[in-house]
């Protein structure tokens, strides 16, 4: 199923739905209308069980260049910006209970590294490059640090926030931005190796995988871990889990992983 209408392109194969920003023209910005359709874009692929990832992929060199900033100018008489609908946008992605996954074959800049640092996994080009560009145009990087902040060290947040210099894929797989960086001609690759690891994994179980990674860290650790233990014992117990068991003992795939693709004629 392909859907190449407006900014953002939708096409699903084999319970992979890949979302393509599609506006080259202006770097991929995020324009209040590609933002709308990427938040409506998440939420149909959320709630259809047959997909079971999302990629977040681009058309043209750029990944996304940050704001519309040619929006952005031209919305000021009203008091509001485009950059507010941001926080939409980081939520949807950082909540959708499916893996997310980001293909970054070129450059992105600002709210294009909170894009990044939404996603479960994320894989760049080793020659993308990246950069908060914000405090070189007078204004700061507060909606994306609350995704980009727990995945970057500290040392090279406060590095790269304050100087907005550009850095490499090597240095984005370094300091926790991507989770791996590889030559340009490895990344389809890369991607695909992925999706076909998580798809094997449970719907369910992702889901609630996903809720253990946001799951802040408890000060009482012997409450956390009852806690913790009364989902174990919850997934266990459920359908999910009881064919994950069996499958695992009868030494076949589970039921929710895809059947291979089908030959073409020969």
């Amino acid at each position: 199923m392909t859907s190449s209408d407006g900014l953002v392109r939708v096409a699903t194969d084999r319970g992979v739905t890949t979302l393509t920003l599609d506006s080259p023209h202006n770097r991929n910005a995020l324009s209040t209308p590609l933002m709308s359709e990427l938040l409506a874009g998440i939420a149909a692929a959320g709630a259809d069980d047959t997909v079971r990832v999302l990629v977040l992929d681009h058309t043209g060199p750029v990944f996304c260049s940050g704001a519309d900033l040619k929006e952005t100018a031209a919305a000021y008489a009203s008091g509001t910006v485009p950059a507010g609908m941001l926080g939409d946008v980081l939520a949807a992605v950082w909540e959708c209970p499916k893996p997310v996954l980001a293909k970054v074959a070129g450059p992105a800049r600002a709210g294009g590294l909170g894009l990044i640092a939404a996603v479960d996994l994320a894989v760049c080009a080793e020659e993308a490059t990246f950069a908060f560009t914000e405090v070189r145009i007078g204004v700061v990087p507060a909606v994306i640090s609350a995704t980009v902040l727990p995945r970057l060290h500290p040392r090279a947040a406060a590095e790269l926030y304050l100087t907005g210099d550009t850095f490499d894929g090597r240095r984005a797989a370094e300091i926790g931005l991507v989770t791996a960086a590889v030559p340009a001609a490895g990344l389809d690759a890369a991607v695909e190796g992925f999706c076909a690891s998580l798809v094997r994994g449970a719907p369910k179980a992702l889901a609630g995988a996903k809720e253990l990674l946001r799951r802040p860290v408890g000060a009482d650790l012997r409450a956390e871990l009852a806690a913790l233990s009364a989902v174990s014992t919850g997934f266990f117990l459920s359908p999910e889990g009881r064919e994950g068991v069996a499958a695992l003992r009868e030494r076949r795939d589970a039921a929710w992983v895809p059947a291979p693709a089908e030959d073409g004629p020969g």
